[in-house]
């Protein structure tokens, strides 16, 4: 009988380990610290230091805003912008699906990057292309964990 109940007691245990579901490791929000695009045979860095953007992730949605680090008080420098959706993620593939966005040509966009995380930084990779707005262009974002 006792060992009738070990055997049940490791079975449950190895059952409930199984089960737990793996952490989602892009979860959470992240600041933007660095962005540069590649179009054509040219790279330049778009990341601009007199802006913050964060972009926020949980387990179905991302969403992004960046506005101007002055108010927008200066009205020829004010910045703001948004917009997020449906994203999906399998191993290293990360897939934005655009739904919002305060630039509505954008909308329904499909995106897809690579992403990489160390430490606290990630790092996206990725092609974005809309057809009607003439853009096709490599980007690639760092950002580092908010806290």
């Amino acid at each position: 009988m006792k060992k009738a109940i070990s055997i049940l007691v490791l079975i449950i245990s190895i059952t409930a380990c199984n089960s737990e579901k793996k952490e989602n490791p892009i979860k959470g929000t992240w600041r933007l610290i660095s962005a540069e695009t590649t179009e054509k045979d040219s790279t330049f860095s778009t990341f601009n230091p007199k802006t913050k953007m964060i972009k926020i992730i949980n387990d179905t949605h991302f969403a992004f805003f960046n506005h101007d680090l002055n108010n927008g008080k200066d009205s020829t420098n004010a910045v703001f912008f948004g917009g997020g959706g449906k994203y999906t993620l399998k191993d290293s593939i990360y897939t934005e699906n655009l739904e919002y966005f305060n630039n509505r040509q954008w909308e329904n966009g499909k995106f897809e990057f690579v992403v990489k995380i160390k430490n606290d930084t990630l790092t996206q990779k990725g092609v974005e292309k809309v057809e009607k707005l003439g853009i096709d262009r490599i980007i690639t974002e760092k950002y580092v964990r908010e806290k």
